[in-house]
């Protein structure tokens, strides 16, 4: 029940701890007890991690996951081609059991390219048996994940008596799968529903997160603040377009915020918010969103965050993106005591990324390489509360031959039963008003 990383690059996440540019890492019962240059564990299982940069893994604060079948098809895509294809024509074909192929291969990817912790915010939710299997595919999952409750996605249809019921079958707060209440915000119900739901999370215990973005004609922060409906317990995603103003009361909120700068960017929301939100004294956090449109690991998603915001004001560095992508994050899921960083105490969610090889070698600046060249490649190898998930840059125990084989089997169904050709040639039309 010991392990010792030993010899690697420390990039610790935790001022406390520091950096070490050679270190060992004591894991003992799944928890991490000791960040030294030098660690004497005689009767501990050796990993060698010569040659790797020694982190905690990604926080990955939003994705949607159940679309993992359709990977890439909205390359293309604006937003309300997103809508149109997504929710309004390949959705209602899916069964609970492509729920669960989506879910259990898109986690396995975010694991595969080192995203330890996962909020997996599902908007699948036709039915109880479309929850469960969301529920089912992220616990076979070797992460740590939250799954978020879309309930009663796009309607105003009451969702109570569904959030008790997947709480009863997630009560606990200290395993690796966890549960969050994903609000459907005002414009699709009510400011007293918003309420309501915002009540319901704090009896139940659970944190909430809102999609939320702006056209410059609504205020729908403000909205929320006259209303008295802003928490330090909800995340707010994209929030592109708010005002100055509402990313202040925000901050004065307690509330975090995730950006997903690929999707941002090319479906039309507008600039990420990320120095705005600095400005305001919120600390972004960072997200995929959803694999039709871009890519699913975390190293993207930090370049274009960071390339953005350097472009326009130069005022981001790199660090600042890789406590984006852990600690940051972990504080915005509530698990900021558990993970996020490389501290005695919290649990060992630890990644080792290669520096011998040729895309990054040789590595002056660990953090410098990993937010301006990091790629998937070099996750070698990854840990989820002290277990091994992913040795010599494969992952462990998972037969991906026969995972794959079901996700396509799934896909072709999906497509099939919504009439959508395979061949690249579609292109969704969203319906006017």
């Amino acid at each position: 029940m010991r392990i010792l990383l030993t010899g690697g690059t420390v990039v610790s996440m935790d001022p406390a701890v520091g950096d070490l540019e050679r270190g060992d890492v004591l894991i003992e019962d799944g928890v991490i007890v000791e960040v030294a240059e030098a660690i004497d564990a005689p009767d501990a299982e050796v990993i060698d991690a010569t040659d790797r940069i020694v982190m905690p893994g990604f926080v990955d604060t939003h994705r949607h996951t159940w679309q993992t079948a359709f990977r890439g098809i909205g390359a293309d895509w604006t937003f309300p081609e997103w809508a149109q294809a997504m929710h309004r024509t390949l959705k209602p074909r899916y069964r609970p059991e492509d729920v669960y192929a989506g879910t259990l291969l898109g986690r396995l990817e975010a694991l595969h390219s080192g995203v330890t912790t996962m909020l997996d915010w599902f908007h699948c939710a036709q039915s109880p048996e479309h929850a469960d299997a969301g529920v089912a595919a992220l616990r076979d999952a070797p992460g740590r994940s939250v799954f978020c409750h879309g309930a009663g996605w796009g309607t105003a249809d009451p969702v109570e008596a569904e959030i008790r019921r997947v709480r009863s079958a997630l009560p606990g707060d200290d395993g690796l799968l966890t549960m969050s209440f994903g609000l459907r915000g005002a414009e699709d119900t009510s400011f007293d529903t918003v309420a309501e739901e915002l009540k319901l999370a704090a009896e139940l215990g659970l944190r909430t997160s809102l999609h939320v973005e702006s056209e410059g004609i609504r205020r729908p922060v403000a909205d929320l603040h006259e209303h008295g409906l802003l928490r330090d317990t909800t995340t707010f995603v994209h929030a592109n377009g708010i005002g100055d103003d509402e990313l202040r009361m925000l901050a004065d909120a307690g509330a975090s915020v995730s950006v997903s700068p690929d999707v941002e960017l090319k479906m039309g929301f507008g600039r990420p918010m990320t120095g705005r939100m600095l400005a305001a004294g919120l600390r972004p956090t960072l997200s995929i969103d959803d694999v039709p449109s871009v890519g699913g690991d975390m190293f993207s998603t930090m370049r274009t965050a960071f390339v953005v915001q350097r472009g326009l004001d130069g005022g981001l560095n790199s660090r600042d993106l890789l406590e984006f992508a852990t600690v940051d994050g972990a504080h915005a899921l509530g698990l900021a005591a558990r993970t996020g960083s490389l501290t005695p105490g919290k649990d060992a969610d630890v990644i080792l990324l290669r520096t011998d090889d040729i895309t990054v070698f040789p590595v002056t600046d660990p953090v410098g390489t990993i937010v301006a060249a990091g790629h998937p490649g070099l996750v070698d190898t990854v840990l989820v509360a002290g277990r091994v998930v992913k040795r010599d840059g494969v992952l462990v125990d998972v037969d991906l031959r026969a995972l794959r084989t079901r996700l396509l089997e799934s896909r072709d169904r999906v497509a099939a039963a919504a009439g959508v050709p395979l061949d690249g040639t579609w292109r969704p039309q969203p319906k006017t008003a």
